[in-house]
């Protein structure tokens, strides 16, 4: 059963923080790995060698791949038309930084997929740099295999290290997926013929079918929605962090700024305009309460292996992974303190979980 906000206090909020940051202390250890970080690889993945000023590095689950705590996001100026001269740049000076795993999709960009476009300029002379991810919105095995067949011509390379199920949000998604013709069919002959190496699922909306999807299959890796504001509206980190880490899963954190929605550097567009641009999403009507440091230094000390940030600029770019260069875990009080800054823009930094969906 699904809890309402309104059922998580104070103190619920509080319990919840000290269980999580016990989790989080064992977890990340005096070398600020995820706990998956002591098992043994398997089918190991080419890790690109680090520049010798590079950040720290994790497991990313059982893959035996080391990725870099900060990982490019393939929103932001990566998924906006026409623009090659803002967005290749970024991602080639991801890659001089040391960043070795970039986040895109094929519902990046609309139906034109600049973001795979952009990072497919890339890939074209950079592909063995990186660790690649991708994902299919399609529910169905035809549809995914179009899907994939699109995604490698776009990103210029003959197969995809990571495969995701994109936005499982509901049960009507897992029965879509897991029935007969759907498309977990054509992810598992996708990996058979290695035209990807690994299989992941992606949501934001809620946990529940998240975590039914990793009852139902042994995937590597989860993309889940973890920041500051988690804990007060349907929190990710409860019960679906914890299985994951259960499972050995790499586990690839986002939603880190909530779109800058968290950031006291946001600028609230008018409430009218926010209407207009934004339908149906929670407005935002007064600046957020952390700062970007706090916000990414959140996410990372939770037990994940990376984080993923769309980033406008290249100097924006360079700050997020300085920051990345010099974390140091938060202990529990901090976490706890970030949690109740965050709460009075909760709603608004969990926007994503309050659509109205089937």
């Amino acid at each position: 059963m699904r809890k309402s906000p309104r059922d998580n206090s104070r103190n619920n909020r509080r319990s919840f923080l000290k269980s999580t940051g016990l989790m989080t202390a064992a977890a990340l250890g005096s070398a600020a790995l995820p706990r998956v970080a002591s098992a043994s690889p398997i089918a190991a993945a080419e890790t690109p060698r680090p520049e010798p000023m590079s950040m720290p590095t994790r497991n990313l689950g059982k893959t035996g791949y080391k990725v870099g705590i900060f990982s490019l996001g393939g929103q932001a100026s990566l998924e906006k038309p026409h623009n090659e001269d803002v967005a290749v740049p970024i991602i080639e000076k991801a890659l001089d930084l040391g960043v070795n795993y970039i986040d895109t999709s094929s519902i990046y960009g609309g139906p034109e997929r600049w973001s795979e476009q952009y990072v497919g300029k890339v890939m074209k002379h950079r592909r063995s740099e990186t660790f690649l991810a991708t994902k299919t919105r399609e529910r169905t095995r035809e549809g995914s295999k179009r899907m994939i067949e699109k995604s490698l011509e776009l990103l210029q390379t003959d197969h995809i290290d990571l495969w995701q199920l994109h936005d499982i949000g509901t049960m009507s998604d897992i029965n879509e997926i897991f029935a007969k013709s759907g498309a977990m069919e054509a992810l598992l002959e996708a990996r058979d013929q290695k035209i990807v190496k690994y299989l992941g699922i992606t949501g934001h909306y809620r946990p529940d079918a998240l975590i039914e999807a990793i009852h139902r299959h042994p995937f590597d890796t989860v993309l889940m929605a973890v920041n500051a504001a988690d804990p007060h509206h349907f929190s990710f980190s409860e019960q679906l962090l914890p299985l994951a880490v259960e499972k050995q899963m790499g586990i690839i954190g986002m939603k880190v700024p909530a779109r800058g929605r968290i950031l006291s550097t946001w600028t609230p567009p008018p409430i009218e305009q926010q209407k207009h641009m934004w339908e149906g999403m929670v407005l935002a009507p007064t600046p957020g309460t952390l700062q970007m440091r706090e916000a990414m230094y959140y996410s990372l000390s939770l037990p994940v292996s990376t984080v993923i940030i769309g980033c406008d600029t290249i100097a924006q770019l360079e700050e997020n992974v300085q920051m990345a260069r010099d974390f140091t875990p938060l202990n529990q009080q901090q976490m706890a303190l970030l949690t109740e800054k965050a709460q009075p823009v909760s709603k608004q930094s969990l926007f994503f979980r309050f659509y109205e969906r089937a």
